[in-house]
């Protein structure tokens, strides 16, 4: 999947291209607006990005538990080249540190992120305090003929860049999920 990125001053533009995309098959999921405004874009009914997703949390954690995952190694490395797994304990409390280590080092990462804006939104932030809105959909190729063909009636919308999306599979769980929970 690709995101195409649009930068833009009108949601009432932006508010229609997503209702003309929604039309056309492409889930609410993959279509996100990115705002400082976000009182006017519940106003608009557009799909805002969460504020947990403005933050850097998942990278941040990943890189935590790489760290986290390679630093449990070294624990039972040392363990086991000490001799220390030989005594009466055994592995149990050097696999339990190792888990803590693990744990400790991906919780700290993400702690991290949440103190640092999304990576991918950074190029955007001048833009954003000049009360513009980024408009973003997550499309796969045979999609992207549709987004071609609706940007013309759109001139106001400057194209932004393209870069990589939401994996299909997880826009797939989160558009089956809202799906059951509007059935309950």
């Amino acid at each position: 999947m690709n995101r195409h990125y649009y930068i833009s001053d009108n949601l009432d533009d932006l508010e229609q291209l997503e209702r003309e995309l929604e039309a056309q098959g492409i889930s609410t999921e993959q279509i996100h607006v990115l705002s400082e405004r976000s009182a006017e874009l519940e106003q608009h009914h557009l799909h805002s990005v969460p504020s947990l997703l403005r933050k850097d949390v998942m990278k941040s954690g990943v890189n935590g538990a790489l760290i986290g995952l390679a630093l449990a190694i070294l624990v039972l490395a040392i363990a086991y080249l000490a001799g220390w797994t030989d005594s009466a304990a055994g592995w149990p409390p050097f696999i339990l540190l190792a888990a803590i280590v693990l744990g400790f080092c991906t919780w700290e990462g993400g702690f991290f992120g949440f103190q640092q804006p999304n990576s991918r939104f950074l190029s955007f932030e001048g833009h954003l305090r000049q009360g513009q809105h980024v408009f973003f959909v997550d499309l796969q190729p045979h999609e992207e003929p549709l987004l071609e063909q609706l940007m013309p009636r759109y001139p106001k919308l400057q194209q932004a860049g393209v870069g990589p999306a939401t994996p299909y599979w997880l826009t797939r769980w989160q558009h089956s999920w809202n799906r059951f929970r509007q059935m309950i």
